[in-house]
């Protein structure tokens, strides 16, 4: 998936709260907030827009539902697609972040 666009911010986040294991959405959203120390608050339209899409690509795939005596839950866990399209933007966000550490080395040297 190298060809892929960049991820929305939202579907990064999506994908990131699932490396470590199957969440359920009302976990997604809590664990993105906290990843993002707050900065991004994802409304359940956005998260259930993005793990349709996700879903759809072959990203994400139901894990299981459990209900405890409401209504059921259902959890979410990656793909090895997921994994992979995951590990391809983290790579490109990593060569942008080299660009920018190195022109600021050029701007600050000159």
């Amino acid at each position: 998936m190298p060809d892929s666009p960049p991820l929305r911010e939202p579907t990064f986040f999506v994908l990131t709260a699932l490396l470590p294991a199957p969440l359920h959405g009302y976990g997604i959203i809590k664990a993105v907030e906290q990843m993002s120390d707050g900065r991004v608050r994802l409304r359940a339209g956005t998260l259930y827009a993005a793990l349709e899409r996700l879903e759809n690509a072959g990203c994400v795939e139901l894990d299981r539902e459990e209900s405890e005596g409401g209504p059921p839950r259902r959890y979410y866990r990656l793909t090895p697609a997921g994994v992979d399209l995951l590990e391809a933007e983290g790579k490109r966000l990593a060569d942008n972040a080299d660009l920018v550490r190195e022109g600021l080395k050029q701007v600050r040297t000159a």
